[in-house]
């Protein structure tokens, strides 16, 4: 965990009419970017679309409306409700009807993860909107091509692409920035040769999530390296094959990868290791080891100490089990509804629709429904490709002397690991050997050493917000934000504020999920597969058909 005193950065300037945002989701990640909006961004939280009658409620009282009554057009029960008002409220403005409030600008797009499609496509079907979805971009490569064809055709009425945004928050943390200036335009290494990253998931986050949580099964929602680890490979690509710069002039031209390759499995959570003393029990209120077991549901949302419902947390995971956990009053009462919640169980007789439709938070974590990986390897190389008259400064004028032809192109390999069974969670780092030095990495600190001068320099770099993600859900919508005020108030074209605050592009996007889908493909057929040739036909054949 970082040691870093984390701050709330003020928000840049507002505008005399600033972006106005809806929210469609009030889970945690809606609730996370609305945090990041109200305290450090130049926008306003105007609307929410929430099914749970709790959740939106709270929301809304929170972020938008406080104690007053929600005002015409802030609260939503589906997004399709959302839609449906919002051509109504056009037509009105269209009509010149004097009492029609004003719309939105932007939305954020916070559903599960299985609804992206559906809902981005509608979005820009809607037009005249800028959005950011949620990590991952969709659960198939066929979602994302999809989605990909709308959004290119979700234009401006300059004809231009409206601002789009993705849920990577680990490019916007406060560590990852200045990660990738010193390591590629400071070039404090050097050409990189080799990335070793790795996510320690974290023993109970993983079974919280991914075991007894939303993402625990493949086919309702995705591989757990889409679901949990799509943005650890975004961060590979957007520091080993993205350009640059897209704002300096240089070449953009992408370095692309050569070969993907992956190996992985469910090894942990599976009937197999169940402790025999456990016997048949398969909830953990009613299991004879549960005072011993590490991942009994009781230890973890009730009596942990931090996290759990005994230490005062509200928020998450005793949210996520029990969202209107703080609608019971006394302390008492909260943790008897909790242990309720946590006794529920399934039987063999309970129809798989039914098992697979919720959350059994109480359940075994050897006896859930669980098939996703829980350790998990990829592979990516790159050959050289060094472009005609490419060139890159130097870190100090003695490694000037050495520099290459190469242009910062020259083959290199990355190695990213995702495991569950660590005490870190989410503590994500990374070494990095260039020909110059090398590089270790966290969200507390960077340390370069370099080979010539044997000089070891250590950054501490901030930690914005509560460190959600490095303070990278801050730095995500405060740019995405900016993006759509300069567009909106600023004259800016979409294509500059794209580039210039959000800061990647949407074919970038796509890349680093179809890597995510290219890894898989390797993994289960245990082969190493050649990325330009599985790219032109899993990929480009398919975006041809979206024009």
């Amino acid at each position: 965990m970082s040691t870093a005193q984390p701050y709330f950065p003020p928000p840049p300037p507002m505008s005399p009419n600033p972006p106005r945002l809806v929210i469609i989701g009030a889970g945690s990640r809606g609730r996370a970017y609305a945090r990041a909006i109200t305290r450090s961004c130049n926008g306003l939280v105007v609307a929410v679309v929430e099914p749970d009658n709790y959740k939106r409620t709270h929301f809304g009282k929170t972020f938008i409306w406080g104690a007053e009554a929600p005002a015409e057009g802030a609260c939503f029960r589906d997004w399709r409700d959302f839609i449906s008002y919002e051509k109504q409220r056009r037509d009105r403005a269209d009509n010149g009807y004097d009492d029609t409030p004003p719309g939105v600008d932007a939305a954020f797009v916070c559903v599960l993860d299985e609804m992206h499609r559906e809902v981005v496509i509608e979005l820009a079907k809607l037009g005249g909107l800028h959005i950011m979805c949620e990590k991952p971009l969709s659960i198939s490569l066929e979602a994302c091509v999809d989605m990909y064809g709308a959004l290119r055709a979700n234009k401006t009425d300059k004809g231009e692409e409206h601002v789009f945004s993705i849920g990577h928050v680990l490019r916007y943390s406060p560590a990852n920035i200045m990660l990738r200036k010193l390591l590629l335009e400071d070039r404090v290494i050097g050409d990189v040769l080799s990335v070793v990253h790795t996510e320690p998931v974290g023993w109970w986050h993983f079974a919280h999530s991914y075991v007894r949580g939303n993402w625990r099964r493949q086919s309702t929602t995705a591989p757990s390296l889409l679901t949990k680890s799509c943005h650890d490979i975004d961060i590979l690509l957007w520091l080993l094959c993205s350009p640059v710069s897209y704002t300096s002039g240089d070449n953009n031209t992408p370095h692309l990868p050569s070969t993907v390759s992956s190996a992985g499995s469910l090894q942990y959570f599976k009937k197999t290791r169940k402790p025999v003393a456990a016997g048949p029990a398969t909830n953990c209120l009613s299991c004879p080891v549960e005072s011993s077991c590490k991942y009994s549901a009781k230890r973890v949302y009730v009596e942990q100490p931090v996290h759990g419902l005994d230490a005062g947390n509200v928020r998450w995971p005793v949210s996520i089990v029990m969202p209107d956990i703080e609608s019971y009053g006394t302390a008492e009462e909260k943790r008897a509804a909790m242990i309720a919640e946590l006794a529920k169980d399934y039987t063999a007789d309970t129809t798989d629709a039914e098992v697979a439709s919720r959350n059994w938070f109480g359940r075994c974590v050897y006896e859930s429904d669980n098939d996703v990986c829980d350790e998990q390897v990829v592979t990516v190389t790159w050959d050289d490709d060094p472009l005609p008259g490419a060139s890159l400064p130097a870190a100090t004028p003695e490694a000037s002397q050495t520099v290459d032809a190469m242009g910062g192109r020259g083959s290199k390999t990355a190695t990213f690991h995702m495991v569950a069974q660590t005490k870190r969670q989410c503590e994500r780092f990374t070494y990095i050997y260039g020909v110059h030095g090398e590089i270790y990495a966290d969200s507390d600190v960077i340390q370069v050493e370099d080979f010539l001068t044997g000089k070891t320099t250590t950054y501490h770099p901030p930690v914005e917000g509560e460190g959600s993600h490095g303070g990278g859900d801050i730095g995500l919508a405060r740019q995405f934000v900016l993006a759509v005020d300069k567009v909106k108030n600023h004259g800016w074209s979409t294509e500059r504020a794209q580039k210039e605050h959000v800061g990647c592009t949407l074919e970038e996007i796509i890349r680093s999920h179809a890597l995510v889908f290219c890894a898989e493909e390797a993994r289960t057929g245990k082969k190493v597969i050649d990325w330009a040739e599985w790219w032109d036909k899993e990929v480009e054949a398919k975006l041809k058909g979206t024009s």
